[in-house]
């Protein structure tokens, strides 16, 4: 049989193209300077989190709403179960670990319901008893009838807010170009600003939103009216206790009313997050858990960050409805105010109805803050409230000496491997060590690179995992060699001829059991949490790995080495030698007739 031609084995390019991936994502590693992977809760130590719940009548709260508060949480601080994160019941408490020292933002993520619920506004009111506190816009007049317009000091700027996520600008149908109108979302007030509460929440956001049919900004209470802050405007409807808990509502730096248990079904009063305003609210008219999808991304035609949101069938009826009904209402029963965990974090006024269950929610967001959000509308509201009990930063429980003895026992295992090739391959093992070598750096970049992208923390078991895994990678190394020598026992193959043929018996094999072992990690991955999640992780990792080496690495080198006359003239020690074959053969044949 003649040797394929050129055309059929182009092995340069396939090694170019494997070279091109590991430079590319050792790229990534030198631009992101992270050059080691973060590493777990046992190898690093971490944060302990206590979430005690409570209850609107004081009760302990039922074991099917503390599980799925578990589920929740878990979701947000190990959303792709590889960051190391573990998320645990202590009676009727939830107990959180989280790797690394100082995780504020994780912190945020697990103690907040995350439950945004659209509310009609039914009166506005400056929080301050000071006029001065509450400068007017006199770029934005109001509309005919309503008082002037209620907008944020200016100490609530974003240059002058503590790190946090910004709140929206508005709320808005998506559009992919801006409207006519978006000038006019420039100049109109919003209810947000600094958050000084005790976890350091949100900061105020100030661009302006473009889009029609718009929903903008224009809050619509007199700020001169210090005796009687609601004078003027429509009270009916409203339930005197609420009313009451208006007027009573202090909007401090310290405490703007987050964390107050929101009942949807009742009327609610509520600062916005400046504390320069104070809302009447009426019943919820669409609740968070409406809400299909969110997910964060950029406008083209203005280059924000937003946040999208995709209501289900019924949430966008009612969204709809909602739209329609502050649209045809006087100020400043006009406006929308989404309420979050107590808080309002915008109220602007409705512009038209909006259809379709799809809005955008606009501000000065960047990557991180519209990332934490829409990840917490995603990741579902909590079906309890919850104050943190206690924070209490852990030590590793194994440290540097666990970490070391876990490298210690893969280099030991991959030596071990490599003088096995060696010893029964000889030269043909040259080749094995070097797809192991290959698969090691593709692996090392991958955890690094994952570990700066995705929350990847490297523990115990994932390292277990990689360990294990140097035996299945050599395994489809042996099967393709075995293959090979087969073809060429008795001469009736030259070494080019057998490595085309051999591959094409040896990667179906290789790639059944590759698939098995993936499929295996893969039901054990989502079957499993925490330490047995990882292992599986890390053994569904170094899978696709060993397909890609052996397919990109192996065979294109196979095939090179074939047109080298050491291997191609059956060198003895290229492994390819007819006696030694020969003698392997008579071996296998003795030792099945014995066993027969």
């Amino acid at each position: 049989m003649a040797p394929p031609t050129s055309s059929q084995i182009k092995p340069g390019r396939t090694l170019l193209l494997l070279l091109a991936i590991i430079a590319a994502m050792g790229a990534a590693v030198v631009l992101q300077n992270a050059y080691i992977p973060k590493f777990g809760l046992d190898l690093a130590g971490g944060t302990t989190v206590t979430l005690s719940p409570e209850t609107l009548d004081n009760k302990a709260p039922s074991q099917e709403s503390l599980d799925r508060a578990v589920n929740i949480i878990r979701d947000r601080v190990n959303g792709q179960g590889i960051s190391d994160a573990q998320v645990a019941r202590a009676s009727d408490n939830i107990l959180i670990q989280i790797p690394g020292a100082g995780q504020e933002e994780a912190l945020k993520l697990v103690a907040t319901t995350a439950e945004l619920r659209f509310r009609q506004v039914l009166a506005v009111a400056p929080a301050q008893e000071q006029p001065a506190a509450l400068p007017s816009d006199a770029a934005s007049p109001a509309p005919s009838g309503s008082l002037p317009a209620v907008t944020p000091s200016a100490a609530a700027s974003p240059a002058a807010s503590p790190a946090g996520r910004a709140v929206s600008k508005a709320l808005q149908a998506p559009s992919p170009t801006a409207s006519a109108e978006a000038g006019q979302g420039n100049k109109q007030g919003d209810n947000q600003g600094d958050n000084q509460q005790g976890n350091g929440k949100k900061k105020n956001a100030e661009p302006s939103p473009a889009a029609s049919p718009l929903v903008t900004t224009q809050p619509s209470a007199d700020p001169n009216a210090a005796a009687d802050p609601l004078a003027g405007q429509d009270l009916s409807g409203i339930d005197p206790a609420v009313l009451q808990q208006f007027k009573d509502l202090k909007c401090t730096a310290n405490n703007k009313g987050a964390g107050v248990l929101d009942d949807p079904t009742k009327q609610f009063a509520a600062c916005d997050e400046s504390g320069t305003a104070k809302y009447i609210l009426d019943v919820a008219a669409v609740q968070g858990s409406e809400i299909s999808t969110a997910s964060s991304g950029v406008r083209q035609d203005t280059g924000e960050w937003v946040v999208n949101l995709d209501f289900k069938s019924a949430g966008a009826t009612k969204w709809s409805e909602l739209t329609n009904k502050t649209f045809n209402s006087q100020p400043p029963r006009n406006q929308i105010g989404a309420v979050l965990d107590g808080v309002v974090v915008t109220a602007p006024v409705s512009n038209g109805r909006i259809t379709g269950g799809k809005t955008e929610i606009s501000g000065s967001f960047t990557s991180q803050t519209a990332t934490e959000l829409a990840d917490q509308l995603k990741y579902g509201a909590l079906p309890l409230k919850f104050k943190v009990s206690s924070t209490v930063s852990v030590s590793s429980t194994l440290g540097a000496d666990q970490l070391r003895g876990g490298l210690i026992a893969g280099g030991i295992g991959l030596i071990i491997v490599m003088l096995y090739l060696l010893l029964y391959y000889r030269g043909l093992g040259v080749v094995g060590i070097a797809s192991l070598l290959v698969a090691t750096v593709v692996t090392y970049l991958s955890v690094v690179v994952l570990s700066a992208n995705a929350g990847f923390r490297l523990s115990l078991p994932h390292i277990i995992g990689l360990v294990v895994s140097i035996g299945i990678t050599a395994d489809s190394f042996i099967v393709y060699f075995e293959r090979i020598r087969d073809e060429m026992k008795e001469g009736r193959r030259s070494l080019r001829t057998a490595v085309e043929v051999a591959w094409k018996r040896a990667r179906r094999t290789i790639l059944v059991a590759d698939a098995v072992m993936f499929i295996a990690a893969l039901v054990l991955y989502f079957l499993a949490v925490g330490d047995v999640a990882g292992f599986a992780f890390a053994m569904g990792l170094t899978t696709v790995i060993d397909i890609v080496v052996v397919f990109l690495f192996t065979k294109p080198l196979m095939s090179l080495v074939a047109r080298m006359k050491f291997f191609a003239k059956g060198h003895p020690l290229s492994g390819l030698d007819a006696e030694r074959m020969a003698r392997t053969d008579s071996s296998s044949t003795s030792t099945t007739l014995q066993e027969a």
